[in-house]
């Protein structure tokens, strides 16, 4: 017999209620999974749409970029990038998605200050700053969904081991283990009432 239990009434009972208490995980943590692959496929979908937006600016950028270099040196073009302060109107926050923790990047857009003397600069150098300035708010976008789609990938894989477990492991196991102890009883109760039946027929002769 499995794991050597004693095919008792009690054992029954609590193995009955390992079984149902696995299946009821089972059907919880299926639910979980399927409500994580819903949030992470949301996610990813966003990812496209701002991946693809930020392509376009950057390309705009870049040939403004490139203009800059052109008309007024790279040397002028670099002096204009260094003064330009470093990030820092964000704040990173948290929310609960089924017990993940995911982040939140709050901001707020604000328009582009100038850095720099406009008598030393032209329009495509403008034009390239506007365009990285409106490309930092999509990375702030972008890098908010692609850390949730890695939290959530990760609790999707470690939710899929425990529903593997259960399924494969942990249900079947309890299953048989009730099959033979029920089998098992049955036989002792038929054993015994043959017992009964035989002590009866003894003692009405």
């Amino acid at each position: 017999m499995q794991e050597n239990i004693a095919p008792t009434k009690a054992n029954l009972m609590t193995s009955q209620v390992a079984l149902n208490f696995s299946k009821k995980g089972y059907e919880l943590l299926d639910k979980k999974r399927n409500v994580l692959i819903r949030e992470m496929m949301n996610f990813m979908d966003r990812a496209k749409g701002i991946q693809q937006k930020m392509q376009e600016i950057f390309k705009e950028a870049y040939e403004a970029l490139i203009m800059a270099n052109i008309t007024i040196g790279i040397n002028e073009v670099n002096e204009v990038a260094e003064s330009i302060p470093q990030a820092t109107e964000f704040t990173i926050l948290t929310q609960s998605v089924m017990g993940v923790e995911i982040p939140q990047i709050k901001y707020e857009k604000r328009e582009l200050e100038p850095y720099y003397s406009f008598y030393h600069t032209n329009t495509a150098l403008d034009v390239a700053l506007q365009k990285f300035h409106q490309v930092k708010y999509l990375l702030y976008e972008l890098a908010e969904i692609e850390d949730s789609v890695y939290k959530l990938a990760t609790e999707i894989k470690r939710t899929q081991k425990r529903t593997n477990a259960l399924k494969n492991i942990q249900i079947p196991k309890y299953e048989a283990l009730v099959k033979v102890i029920s089998e098992m009883l049955e036989e002792k109760e038929r054993e015994d009432f043959f017992r009964l039946k035989v002590l009866k027929k003894k003692k009405l002769r």
